[in-house]
C-alpha cells in the first residue's frame, strides 16, 4: 500500500525518539536564534538540523523543500536589497540594479529564519509517524478530534499529490500531452484541478463514514493496542534542549545590560 504521509521509517535513532522530544527540538531550533538575536545562530541551528537529517537518512527527501525555499529566498533578496525603506549604504550593483547593505542584511535574516524553520520541521515530519503522534496526543488528554485534525494536516498534501499522479497517468494513457513547453504543461494541468478537488471531497466523506463506523464519537475511554516504551535518550535530550533555551534567555538578558 502506498504511504500517504511524508514520514520515512529508516530505523534511525530519530525514529525511536518520542514525538514530544522532536516538538521540543522545533521550539529550540526556532526560539534560540530569535531569543539570542545574533545572525550566526541561524547557520548554527541550520547545520544542526542538516546533521540530524543526514543521521536519519532523510536528507534526500528534504532537497525539494530546500530548493523551493531558495526560490522564495531569492525573491526576498531581490525585493529587500532593492526596495527596503532603510536602504542607504550601497553594497554592489548589477547593471542598473543597486543592492544596499541594509536590505541584504534584513533579507539574510529572513532567509535564514525560513530555512531554519523548514529544516527543523522537516526533522519532525520526516521522522515521526503521524499515527504515533496522534496516539501520544490522545494519551496526554487531547481530544480525539484534535488528533484527527493533526493527522489530516500531515496526510492531505501527500494524498492530493498521489491522486494528482494517478489522474495524470490516466490522462496520459488517453493521449493527453503533458510534456513540452510551459503552455503545454499549463493546458495539461488545468483539467486536473477539478478531479483532484472532487476526489479530495469524496475521500473526506468516505473517511468521516469510516470514523463513525469505528466509534469515533463515543465517549468511552479508549484502549491501546500497544504502549510506546520510554527511552532514556528522550529524557537526556529534553534536558539538554531546555538548558539551551534557558541559557539563551539568560545570555540575552545579560547582553542587554
Amino acid at each position: 500500500m502506498k504511504s500517504i504521509s511524508l514520514y520515512v521509517d529508516r530505523g534511525s535513532w530519530l525514529n525511536r525518539l518520542h514525538p514530544y522530544t522532536k516538538l521540543l527540538y522545533i521550539l529550540t531550533a526556532i526560539g534560540i536564534p530569535l531569543i539570542g538575536g545574533k545572525l550566526w545562530l541561524f547557520p548554527f541551528l541550520i547545520g544542526c538540523s542538516l546533521c540530524l537529517l543526514i543521521s536519519a537518512k532523510t536528507l534526500r527527501q528534504t532537497l525539494p523543500l530546500i530548493g523551493f525555499s531558495f526560490t522564495v529566498i531569492i525573491v526576498i533578496f531581490l525585493i529587500q536589497g532593492l526596495f527596503n525603506h532603510q536602504n542607504q549604504q550601497l553594497l554592489f550593483s548589477v547593471g542598473f540594479l543597486r543592492f544596499y547593505k541594509e536590505g541584504i542584511l534584513y533579507a539574510t535574516r529572513i532567509g535564514c529564519n525560513i530555512l531554519n524553520m523548514l529544516l527543523s520541521f522537516a526533522v519532525f515530519i520526516l521522522t515521526t509517524s503521524p499515527q504515533e503522534l496522534v496516539d501520544e496526543l490522545e494519551k496526554s488528554g487531547f481530544s480525539p478530534k484534535f488528533g484527527y485534525i493533526i493527522n489530516s494536516v500531515f496526510q492531505i498534501l501527500p494524498q492530493m499529490m498521489a491522486t494528482k499522479d494517478t489522474i495524470m497517468d490516466a490522462q496520459r494513457s488517453r493521449g493527453l500531452e503533458t510534456e513540452g513547453n510551459l503552455m503545454v504543461r499549463m493546458k495539461a494541468f488545468l483539467p486536473l484541478i477539478s478531479p483532484v478537488v472532487m476526489s479530495a471531497l469524496t475521500n473526506t466523506r468516505e473517511r468521516s463514514i469510516a470514523l463513525e463506523v469505528r466509534g469515533f464519537g463515543r465517549k468511552q475511554k479508549k484502549t491501546w493496542l500497544s504502549d510506546r516504551p520510554k527511552h532514556k535518550e528522550d529524557r537526556v535530550i529534553r534536558v539538554i534542549l531546555i538548558v539551551l533555551i534557558l541559557a539563551t534567555v539568560v545570555w540575552r538578558i545579560l547582553s542587554c545590560r
